[in-house]
């Protein structure tokens, strides 16, 4: 119980704002897959899965669900728009919706929708699309507050599959891995209040993984994971602190989102033979720990972090097998390994982990440096499932290829006591 318990630990430090009906923008509150310290599951779910709070009809896309100030924001292609949309988190009715023209067609497979999770910032809704269109939206109202076409205006390519790197708000700045690298724009700023250029960084090319804030001496910075390399960069001024390669040519992507951890160390992972770095930072440089594909190469699964191990699915998604992995993060080796598990993504919460496999099972577990214990399997989607999930209030939003569904996983209320 001792990985459960710094779990929770972790989950505390997301922040005081974060509260369990919160899940503002692509992994939760922290961008790390673990939801609020006051977030409750189930111990278990009915035979067939855990109930069906409401479902609806979603168009094409891999983006995941925000909830946040009750409403679940829902990002997703219809027809020849993509397509914003705020619905009520606890029954699924559409507040508002706001669409922009698209004609995005992906070089390799075959969908054609948006990837990145919206995210919810100070009344804001940003959602970043498949063409690089990005927009920042009113919450209350879907009112269009500004836009920008960032390929257009830094000659960024599409990609294999689209712009797919979630914005991050850091400082005032809406900070976009764009991949404009003819124009020195791998990395540009914008603000937040009007969409204006603020600076641009790099001539990286863009990749999947989402960045992420990480304070180091105090001062707030952006770690970035581009197409080559990672990145430190002070987000007020773009300026850079350091970088490393890593990524390699050819038809390889980096898709998890780099983890930052409290006592100075930083975890990037990817597959295709790329694998692990571990190591400790400041605004100095980097210090590798270790490093290598062995114990931990993940094609898009962010792990789940708790003390001196991170759990994680280990492998592609394309490419079977894919195993259920506990790297003790002092060695870079594994501390158990559970084969063909299958390929998907981890949310922790209460002292479990919760799998949403691309197979449409859904998985929760108890997991410990000492193996796993699973406590209950549904399957409440047929289609596959890349999206990433959302857990806000007991309440999971999962997306397969043509379906939204909030499901009910919170652990019940508990009678009042009563004294005689």
């Amino acid at each position: 119980m001792k990985a459960i318990s710094l779990l929770m630990l972790v989950v505390a430090g997301v922040g005081s704002s974060a509260r369990a009906g919160e899940w503002p923008q692509i992994l939760g509150p922290g961008r790390n897959g673990i939801a609020a310290a006051d977030e409750r599951l189930a111990e278990a779910w009915p035979a067939g899965g855990p109930r069906v709070v409401w479902q609806r009809p979603v168009g094409s896309g891999y983006a995941g669900v925000a909830v946040a100030g009750g409403r679940a924001i829902l990002f997703h292609r219809v027809g020849d728009a993509e397509v914003v949309e705020a619905l009520d988190a606890a029954t699924g009715q559409r507040l508002w919706q706001h669409g922009q023209p698209t004609r995005f067609r992906p070089q390799v497979g075959g969908g054609d929708g948006p990837l990145c999770v919206p995210l919810v910032h100070d009344g804001r809704v940003i959602v970043f699309g498949a063409q690089g269109v990005l927009r920042c939206l009113e919450a209350a109202t879907g009112r269009l507050l500004w836009l920008r076409d960032t390929h257009g205006d830094f000659g960024a390519p599409e990609g294999y599959f689209g712009a797919g790197s979630t914005p991050l708000v850091a400082r005032g700045h809406v900070i976009v891995n764009v991949g404009g690298s003819k124009r020195d724009a791998g990395i540009v700023a914008f603000s937040l209040e009007t969409g204006d250029t603020v600076w641009t960084q790099t001539s990286e090319p863009a990749s999947y993984a989402a960045p992420v804030g990480a304070t180091v001496g105090g001062v707030d910075h952006v770690l970035i994971v581009t197409r080559y390399a990672c990145i430190l960069l002070e987000p007020k001024s773009g300026e850079i602190r350091w970088q490393f390669p890593f990524g390699q040519r050819g038809p390889t992507v980096n898709a998890a989102t780099p983890l930052v951890f409290p006592d100075g160390h930083l975890l990037v992972t990817a597959s295709y033979g790329i694998g692990s770095v571990y190591a400790t930072f400041d605004a100095a440089g980097i210090t590798k720990r270790w490093e290598g594909a062995d114990a931990l190469a993940t094609q898009y699964c962010t792990p789940i972090a708790a003390g001196d191990h991170v759990w994680c699915i280990d492998g592609r998604d394309d490419v079977p097998p894919a195993d259920l992995v506990c790297v003790d993060l002092r060695t870079g080796r594994a501390a158990w390994r559970e084969a063909n598990f299958g390929y998907g993504t981890l949310v922790a919460a209460d002292g479990k982990l919760l799998a949403a496999k691309t197979d449409g099972e859904l998985v929760l577990m108890q997991a410990t440096p000492a193996g796993s214990t699973v406590l209950a399997r549904g399957r409440p989607l047929a289609g596959t499932v890349r999206a990433l999930p959302a857990l806000a209030s007991g309440r999971l939003y999962l997306r397969d290829d043509t379906t939204l569904v909030c499901l009910d996983v919170g652990r019940p209320p508990q009678p009042p006591v009563t004294s005689e």
